[in-house]
């Protein structure tokens, strides 16, 4: 593969660029969202429609009917990418402010991968309890929620309560939308080594939040949870390790129910005779090595996700006997990017109002974004889309929405065909926007490119 005829040091400089040309460029926009009108302006006469006198009819409806929020203001379209700073991509706890480059990343991703208009929000405070409330005094602008980059284990117990409390749908994206896109990469892969999923065996390495919703996400797709074992710094989660229960619940819930072999020790014994690894833990290479992939089962699938560099190089593990590799990198094929993920969701989550999104619309999700990739022919190489394929986003936002309206969590219904045409419409004229915009000169392009 092409991959092998590059050194060490030229993927490290490789994945080092994109640094490099952020603190170019992110100076010269200073900053990446901006708010743009969407209504007609032809002259001053039309403020009298849009601001008073005459917004009062439509402020006056929303008053005696809450629903017509949705008919009269964008907040249909509106979502809050909410983050405290305290786990910032891997940079850990960085603060609010260092963590607004990201938040608006994600807001720009919204909305060219999903035509969302998404903002930044970011939280003054650490309090769990203080960052439910903020998002709950949040909830009459916004038609969503997106959790982003707070620290575990509190990122657990905010979205749970969210989850329950909210009138509108609130998702944490690193453990909800990893797992999506996780799992629609992994029954792929398992269609490709012609393996089934209630009887393969998985090893899960680290047991932070993306893993752990992971293993939630497989036991609902029908994954056997007795055959799923993960393994966090201390050695394998199981029903002995008894230091989790009061102080980690989430591990211990999986305690419960996975490793039925009581399988213990570190990384290697969790995957010896796997079918599959999924590692999230830390950056690489070395965390994982050559000769504990040899040590799989035949034809073993690698998720060798950390960032910027995987747990183990993907030609590493693939002259270890891995059949098929995927890691978070888009250098590499297979990239399991969230990307591919959050966009499409909200926007089929959006355009039903849908009140919440449940685990079975992230699995619609997953389903169909799977098939977008079989429907191209799968192979070792290709499990999975890539970003640039635009059709995804509404197939995906068209499964979810069909979902919500089926687990009655939509507070609008439409057809399959009027889903997908809403979505698609929805997500061609943002990208047309912005491809507009740099070609008349009002995003600028900067001298160097």
């Amino acid at each position: 593969m092409e991959m092998k005829k590059m050194t060490v040091e030229e993927l490290l400089a490789k994945a080092a660029q994109p640094g490099k040309d952020a603190m170019r460029l992110h100076p010269f926009y200073r900053g990446k969202v901006e708010v743009v009108p969407k209504c007609r302006i032809r002259d001053f006469n039309d403020f009298g429609i849009w601001y008073t006198p005459g917004v009062a009819e439509p402020c006056m409806d929303i008053h005696k009917n809450p629903d017509t929020v949705f008919r009269h203001t964008n907040k249909a379209n509106f979502v809050a990418v909410v983050s405290d700073g305290t786990r910032v991509l891997g940079l850990g706890d960085i603060g609010p402010e260092a963590g607004l480059p990201v938040m608006e990343g994600k807001a720009i991703l919204f909305k060219y991968l999903g035509g969302v208009d998404a903002f930044p929000i970011c939280l003054d405070t650490k309090d769990p309890d203080e960052i439910i409330q903020a998002v709950k005094w949040l909830q009459p602008t916004f038609g969503g929620v997106n959790l982003e980059d707070i620290a575990k284990p509190k990122c657990f117990y905010i979205l749970k309560r969210l989850r329950k409390e909210c009138r509108i749908p609130v998702w944490h994206d690193d453990q909800q939308g990893t797992a999506a896109v996780t799992v629609a990469g992994l029954v792929n892969a398992l269609k490709v080594v012609k393996k089934k999923i209630d009887k393969v065996r998985i090893a899960q390495v680290g047991a932070g939040a993306s893993n752990i919703r992971i293993a939630h996400l497989l036991l609902a797709a029908g994954f056997d949870p007795g055959k799923i074992i993960m393994v966090d710094s201390k050695g394998t989660l199981h029903k002995e390790r008894l230091d989790l229960k009061e102080k980690e619940p989430e591990k211990w819930e999986l305690c419960e129910v996975t490793n039925a072999e009581l399988r213990k020790g570190g990384i290697p014994e969790t995957m010896e005779g796997a079918d599959v690894l999924i590692a999230l833990s830390k950056s690489g290479p070395g965390v994982i090595k050559k000769e504990w992939v040899a040590n799989m089962a035949k034809d073993p699938i690698v998720f060798a996700c950390a960032n910027p560099v995987p747990e183990i190089w993907p030609w590493e593990a693939e002259e270890a006997g891995a059949k098929i590799v995927a890691t978070g990198r888009s250098d590499f094929p297979n990239q399991v990017n969230n990307s591919l993920g959050f966009p499409g969701i909200f926007r089929g989550t959006l355009d039903v109002m849908a009140t919440t999104i449940t685990d079975e619309m992230c699995l619609a999700a997953s389903f169909e974004l799977a098939k977008c990739a079989e429907d191209k022919g799968l192979s070792p190489q290709y499990i999975i889309p890539n970003m640039d394929e635009w059709e995804v986003y509404p197939r995906e936002a068209t499964a979810v929405g069909m979902k919500a309206i089926e687990q009655k969590v939509a507070r609008v219904k439409m057809s399959r065909s009027e889903l997908f045409e809403i979505a698609s419409t929805t997500i061609k004229r943002a990208r047309d926007e912005t491809k507009l915009l740099m070609k008349e000169g009002f995003i600028p392009m900067p001298k160097e490119d």
